[in-house]
């Protein structure tokens, strides 16, 4: 694996992986890629389920507003627009849609693009309705300027990043939701999920190296050690999963989904980001430090990158759980207002769920370092080792 490298990502005075040791990374890696496979090949849903629901029958689509008047029902404050219809049924044309009305109604304006539902057996005038803003356009020019930063920093490296990306909402949208649905097991799903995330994404960003390997190693372990710890808080914590409107319309139209289980897929799936954070720099410090003192040895490799480590995994830290805190912010301020004791406020389960994602999240996070600074700290140091060998080889032949 290493040999095939030496002059792309890794340092290329380590010199290549020699051989036993690109064949113990094989026997890891592989079983691991294999049993990916299958798990996706066992969960991948069939497409047969149908959910009846009511609404599920409504349409949609996108219009501009072109003029804005009263509606024809005898309302006060009612309101409806003349659209230009872009998508969805009767596009293009134009139509009369309703729009709210009241003192907490969005305001809409001539100009805006929204987006319309259509009830087909609707009364005339009222068939069409405002359901929100379409914000497809400020999102796509958003999207455009992330894809040219993550170009203009990383350049061609920038695009196997972006590509693990696409591969990673793809997966999600076509693979994660759907077996979820289903009723598969909600953390088998995210498991299988998040080792094909990092697979491709570290071999596509990082490239097919060993110390990509090492870094995936790491991610894996802990990815281990937080679904064990998410499921043994979660059920000690009598967590349901029902927690919001979301949770509670799929428990209504989709019973066979659990949602104690799709409360730990989420922790699982939003840790990974992060692990995979912490392991790439790891993992690279330690290269970087072995690269630049010609007598490392496993030991001293893996004290000097623990500083590192320290450093990151306190920033690291600190960052998921003010993420986890900031999701819970409007909770916690209708929490304030009705003045709970904050012993209380956090125990509710809205707002415990994240305490336990953030602190379980770092606990994973905690541990990414030691594991994965030991294991690139042995790697690493062998390939020292092959380095003083080969460096020494013409001195003995002279």
């Amino acid at each position: 694996m290493g040999a095939g490298h030496a002059h792309g990502s890794e340092p290329a005075s380590l010199g290549p992986a020699p051989a036993p040791l690109r064949l113990l990374v094989a026997l890891l890696v592989g079983p691991l890629v294999l049993a990916t496979v299958v798990g996706l090949a066992v969960l991948w849903p069939d497409g047969d389920l149908e959910i009846t629901t009511p609404g599920a029958d409504v349409q949609r689509g996108t219009a501009t507003v072109q003029e804005i008047g009263p509606c024809r029902r005898d309302v006060g404050g009612c309101r409806s627009a003349t659209v230009e219809l872009h998508s969805g049924p009767g596009a293009p044309g134009q139509a009369e849609a309703l729009l709210p009305y009241g003192d907490a109604a969005p305001d809409v304006e001539v100009g805006d693009r929204i987006v319309v539902t259509y009830v087909a057996d609707g009364e005339e005038g009222e068939q069409y309705a405002f359901q929100d803003f379409d914000r497809g356009p400020p999102l796509l020019t958003l999207t455009v300027l992330f894809v040219l930063g993550v170009l203009a920093l990383s350049r061609w490296r920038g695009i196997g990043s972006l590509v693990s990306l696409a591969f990673s909402l793809v997966l999600i949208a076509v693979f994660t939701l759907p077996a979820i649905m289903e009723g598969s097991a909600p953390l088998a799903v995210a498991v299988v999920t998040a080792a094909a995330i990092m697979v491709v994404t570290l071999y596509l960003s990082h490239g097919f190296t060993v110390r990509s390997t090492v870094a995936m190693l790491g991610t894996l372990a802990s990815l281990v050690l937080i679904a064990v710890l998410g499921w043994v808080f979660t059920t000690v914590g009598h967590f349901t999963g029902v927690v919001d409107e979301g949770s509670q319309y799929i428990s209504t139209v989709a019973a066979q989904v659990d949602l104690h289980g799709l409360l730990l897929a989420g922790l699982v799936i939003g840790a990974l980001g992060v692990l995979d954070d912490v392991t790439v720099t790891q993992t690279w410090a330690v290269w970087e430090l072995a690269d630049l003192d010609p007598e490392a040895s496993t030991r001293s490799l893996f004290v000097r990158a623990m500083r590192i480590g320290r450093s990151h995994v306190a920033s690291t830290v600190n960052t998921l759980v003010l993420a986890y805190v900031g999701a819970t912010l409007p909770l916690m301020l209708v929490f304030s207002a009705l003045e709970l004791p904050f012993g209380i406020a956090v125990s509710q389960e809205v707002v415990a769920q994240e305490v336990v994602r953030g602190l379980v999240g770092g606990l994973g996070i905690i541990a990414a370092v030691p594991v994965t600074t030991a294991i690139a700290s042995l790697v690493a140091a062998r390939l020292v080792r092959e380095r003083r060998t080969a460096n020494a080889a013409p001195s003995h032949r002279a």
